[in-house]
């Protein structure tokens, strides 16, 4: 009877576990919505970069022009 018992109760084990993976393939509302929140960050993020790099040329531009502006007037 133990054995028996204990068989059964493997048997639900397994099976749980095996219907719990497959639930985990579908995504759920809040899984899109996090993964939408993601793609934002990193959108911005890119676009906060590329806005740092365009002031860094610029400021480099704007020094090499004073740099030209003295060398010129000494």
């Amino acid at each position: 009877m133990q054995k028996k018992l204990t068989t059964i109760l493997l048997a639900m084990l397994l099976g749980m576990g095996t219907l719990t993976l497959a639930a985990c393939d579908n995504d759920g509302p809040a899984e899109n919505a996090g993964e939408k929140i993601d793609n934002a960050t990193d959108n911005a993020q890119d676009s906060m970069e590329d806005a740092g790099d365009k002031m860094e040329d610029k400021m480099d531009d704007a020094g090499d022009k004073m740099e030209d502006a003295t060398d010129n007037n000494s």
